[in-house]
């Protein structure tokens, strides 16, 4: 073989292990990077979910004292679900004094709750609180009524105001009409009166 060919060969060898070098650094580094990433990822959410813990721990002292001035019977359960601290108090006769008309006590000892968590981890808690099971009845009586709205405006072709509804009411409605084909549903007016409206799909 010439001196000529040979080192054309050589070129040719050396550019080949300079890509193949260059080719495998892009691939570590990009694995590198990936793995980086997904560290972060869980990082974040477990500095999520240990928020959501911490808001639960500062809401169940918050409300244990509460109890303790008032001298009301009741137990503590505390949980996380959907990306939301759940904080649950059961027992006594008297934790229905705790929720009042309609829910309007337990909304605003829910507001008070959030607040006191906020000045604790300075962030905005979005906590949800029920007392003696009445949001989960509340729930349920709330999803039977959106159906049924639903249903009705299917059959007459006609929109649905509803009577005026605190927030937590106006979402578990909006969920229970977007289960069914043919309707939607619109928040309209402002608080307190704010309410759903349901109508025909155009």
């Amino acid at each position: 073989m010439s001196e000529a060919v040979e080192s054309d060969v050589d070129a040719v060898d050396r550019v080949e292990r300079v890509d193949t070098a260059g080719a495998v650094d892009t691939v570590d580094t990009a694995d590198a990077a990936a793995e980086t990433s997904e560290a972060e990822q869980h990082e974040d959410q477990r500095s999520g979910a240990d928020l959501l813990v911490r808001e639960g721990d500062i809401a169940g002292d918050y409300l244990e004292q509460l109890l303790d001035l008032l001298d009301y019977d009741g137990d503590i359960d505390l949980d996380v679900e959907a990306s939301r601290a759940i904080v649950s108090i059961e027992g006594g006769e008297d934790l229905d004094k705790l929720v009042g008309t309609r829910g309007a006590v337990l909304e605003a000892l829910q507001e008070l709750t959030r607040l006191a968590v906020q000045q604790e981890t300075g962030t905005r808690s979005r906590l949800m609180l029920d007392i003696a099971g009445w949001r989960a009845g509340r729930r349920e009586e709330l999803r039977d009524l959106g159906r049924a709205t639903a249903e009705r405006v299917l059959s007459s072709g006609e929109r649905v105001r509803l009577q005026p509804m605190t927030p937590f009411e106006r979402k578990v409605v909006h969920d229970a009409v977007a289960s069914v084909k043919g309707v939607h549903s619109e928040s309209e007016g402002e608080d307190p009166k704010r309410r759903v409206v349901v109508f025909l799909d155009s």
